[in-house]
C-alpha cells in the first residue's frame, strides 16, 4: 500500500484558516499544528478503515482479555500476600508455596499487561510516520491550543470511546496492579511496628508468662558453672521450636568474662542505662551482625572482640559490643540475663534493641 496523508475523512491540511473556527475538526487542527511545526506526515494508515468489523471486535476482545487476566493475576497476588499461610511450619505445609506463588502471580500480571499494551499499539492504533525539522521558538497561545487538541486527538485514536470494552478492561486489570504496588507499603503501616512484630520480637520474650531459659542447641539449659572464665557458648530460647528457623533471629552468645573485663563491661553498661543486664561476670549479646545479618561467632578471648566472618566487622564486648572495625555501624544488642531458682540462666526480658541489620531500624 502506498503512503498517503488522510485528507478526505478529516479535511484539508493546507491553507490559512482561523484556529478558533468551530467547524474545524480535531484532526484538521492537528494537521495545522503539524504544518506550522514543519511536520510532514509521510504515512497514515488506520488499522481498521471501516469501524466495527468482526476483525476489529475480535482484536478488541483479545486485548480486553489480556487486561482482565492482568486483573485476575494481580488479585490472586493480593489474596496470597494477605491471607496465604507464610510462616514456616515443619513438614509439608502450605507455607512453602508462599513465595513461589507470589512470584508466579506477579509475573503473570506484568506479562499480561505488557502483551495487552503491545497488542493494542500494534493491532488497533493507526500506523503513522511523521518527520519534523527541529527548531527553537517560544510557544504561542495558538500553539498551546494545538498541542491540547493533539493530545485529545491521540486519546480519540486510542479508540476507548469507540471501544469501551478496552477502557473497562484496562481499568479492571490495572487497578489490582496498583493495589499490588501499594499493599507492601500500606501493610507496614497497619500495625505499630514496635508491637507484635517479628522484626522486634525474638524467642526470648517471656513465654506463657514465664521467663525463657537459655538452652544449648540440643535443648538442655545452661548453668553458670558450665561456662569457664574467658569462655563462651551459643544459646537459644528454651521454648518450642526455639532452635529452628522460626527463631532464626534469636541465637545469642553467652560469655563468661574475666573479673577485670567484667568490671569494664559493667561500667560501660552503666553509661548506656544497661545496669542489671549482666549476671555476675556473665554477659550475652545477639550473634546476628548488625551489618548484614551474618552470624558474628568468632570470639577472641584476649581482646574480647567478636568477629563477623562475612565482612570482618569486629565488636568490643567490654564496651557494649560497640563496632570497632569493619562496615557495621551499630552495636550488637545485649540480652538482659539472670539465674532462676533452679540455677539456670534465663532472659530477664526480650532484647530491648532491634536485632539484626541496622537497615531495619536505624537508631
Amino acid at each position: 500500500m502506498s503512503t498517503h496523508t488522510d485528507t478526505t475523512a478529516h479535511g484539508a491540511a493546507g491553507g490559512e484558516f482561523d484556529i478558533d473556527d468551530p467547524k474545524l475538526s480535531r484532526f484538521q487542527i492537528v494537521q495545522e499544528g503539524a504544518r506550522r511545526d514543519d511536520i510532514e506526515i509521510v504515512h497514515y494508515e488506520p488499522q481498521f478503515p471501516v469501524a466495527g468489523t468482526k476483525a476489529e471486535r475480535r482484536m478488541t476482545r483479545t486485548v480486553a482479555s489480556m487486561f482482565l487476566l492482568t486483573g485476575v493475576a494481580a488479585t490472586a497476588f493480593l489474596v496470597i500476600y494477605i491471607w496465604w499461610p507464610w510462616k514456616y511450619e515443619a513438614g509439608a505445609g502450605a507455607d512453602k508455596f508462599y513465595t513461589p506463588l507470589l512470584g508466579l502471580t506477579l509475573g503473570l500480571a506484568l506479562l499480561f499487561v505488557g502483551f495487552g499494551i503491545l497488542t493494542w499499539g500494534k493491532k488497533l492504533l493507526p500506523k503513522e510516520v511523521s518527520i519534523q525539522d527541529r527548531h527553537m521558538a517560544p510557544s504561542s497561545d495558538e500553539d498551546r491550543k494545538i498541542v491540547g487538541n493533539t493530545m485529545l486527538y491521540m486519546a480519540d485514536e486510542l479508540g476507548v470511546k469507540r471501544r469501551p470494552l478496552l477502557g473497562i478492561s484496562l481499568l479492571a486489570g490495572l487497578a489490582p496492579v496498583g493495589a499490588v504496588a501499594a499493599a507492601p507499603l500500606l501493610g507496614g503501616l497497619i500495625n505499630q511496628p514496635h508491637k507484635n512484630n517479628q522484626m522486634f520480637t525474638t524467642g526470648f520474650a517471656p513465654h506463657d508468662g514465664k521467663l525463657v531459659r537459655l538452652v544449648r542447641e540440643d535443648g538442655t539449659p545452661v548453668r553458670p558453672e558450665e561456662v569457664s572464665a574467658g569462655g563462651q557458648i551459643t544459646v537459644f530460647p528454651g521454648i518450642p521450636h526455639g532452635v529452628s528457623n522460626r527463631h532464626a533471629d534469636s541465637p545469642t552468645l553467652l560469655i563468661h568474662l574475666r573479673e577485670s573485663d567484667a568490671q569494664t563491661a559493667r561500667q560501660a553498661n552503666a553509661k548506656v542505662g544497661h545496669e542489671g543486664y549482666m549476671w555476675g561476670n556473665y554477659t550475652a549479646f545477639s550473634k546476628i551482625c548488625t551489618h548484614a545479618g551474618c552470624p558474628a561467632s568468632l570470639y577472641e578471648q584476649q581482646t574480647n572482640r567478636l568477629l563477623c566472618p562475612c565482612h570482618q566487622s569486629q565488636f568490643l564486648i567490654t564496651d557494649n559490643a560497640k563496632p570497632v572495625f569493619g562496615p557495621a555501624s551499630r552495636r550488637l544488642p545485649q540480652l538482659p540475663i539472670e539465674v532462676d531458682d533452679e540455677g539456670f540462666f534465663v532472659a530477664k526480658s526480650d532484647y530491648t534493641e532491634t536485632v539484626g541489620p541496622d537497615f531495619w531500624e536505624r537508631p
